[in-house]
């Protein structure tokens, strides 16, 4: 019984973990994207270059969520 009890609470902990981290990556993604598309003085188009960057923030947001998770903070 104390098994069952301590893998629901590692799957609990596993959902919220992934969904931190998609969270995170959503994020990055969307800031990246509305960065490009809204600063001035850059030219108000997304090509593949914003998208790729856009990719990489959200990536970056992921492992900060994740890194964060891990040390105790949520």
């Amino acid at each position: 019984m104390t098994e069952q009890q301590g893998e629901r609470a590692d799957q609990a902990s596993a959902a919220r973990r992934r969904r931190a981290e998609v969270g995170g990556f959503v994020v990055g993604l969307v800031a990246a994207l509305a960065f490009f598309a809204f600063f001035p003085e850059l030219p108000h188009v997304i090509d593949w270059g914003a998208i790729v960057v856009s990719l990489a923030v959200g990536a970056v947001g992921r492992w900060v969520c994740r890194v964060w998770l891990v040390k105790g903070g949520g």
